[in-house]
């Protein structure tokens, strides 16, 4: 029998590590209906309390109407490089219990939906896109434009298309690679 011994410390995926959020996106490049899917078949494979799912999604493809929707809901930083990516995707979580005003659905929708975007973020990278996940919008146009129900949560929008630039060329808010070491992001190890 063969043992091998595993490295000192494993290689976190170069996937993992190669990625960052973009703000420049190859207008051009289209994605097609099996891509989109793909991104939501990722997020419906993502864990949940209960396994609950309390995440939906609006799509919309550059050049069509929902796409314009969601658009004209940008602030003026996303707006000048949001437009351009292949997609994007508002990310919606479901956090009360429909018809009433304080009952929470899951104390866990947030994170949860969180899983869900992380999922699709990577499948994106398996499918050649980039990502790019932001807030820089206005939440309450958006409900208010797609006749979302006040026991939803517009919480955030993520960006695909393939980059314009490498990791780092570009200075931008939120563009950073530099991450804090394990040290710093470690409360406490035993």
């Amino acid at each position: 029998m063969t043992i091998c011994d595993p490295p000192v410390i494993p290689d976190v995926h170069p996937a993992l590590v190669g990625r960052f959020s973009p703000v420049g996106f190859d207008p051009t490049i289209e994605v097609s209906d099996g891509q989109i899917d793909s991104l939501l078949d990722a997020a419906r494979h993502a864990p949940s309390a209960g396994n609950s799912q309390p995440w939906q999604f609006i799509v919309g493809r550059r050049g069509g109407d929902t796409h314009r929707r969601i658009v004209r809901h940008l602030a003026r930083s996303s707006s000048q490089w949001a437009p351009s990516a292949s997609v994007l995707f508002v990310n919606l979580a479901h956090t009360t219990v429909e018809g009433t005003d304080d009952w929470e659905y899951s104390e866990f929708a947030r994170y949860d939906l969180g899983q869900a975007v992380a999922h699709m973020t990577i499948q994106g990278l398996h499918l050649g896109l980039d990502a790019h996940q932001f807030r820089a919008f206005d939440r309450s146009g958006i409900a208010g434009e797609f006749s979302v129900p006040a026991h939803w949560e517009v919480t955030s929008m993520t960006a695909f298309g393939v980059s314009t630039h490498s990791a780092g060329e570009i200075r931008s808010a939120g563009t950073s690679r530099e991450r804090a070491s394990r040290a710093d992001i470690t409360w406490a190890r035993g």
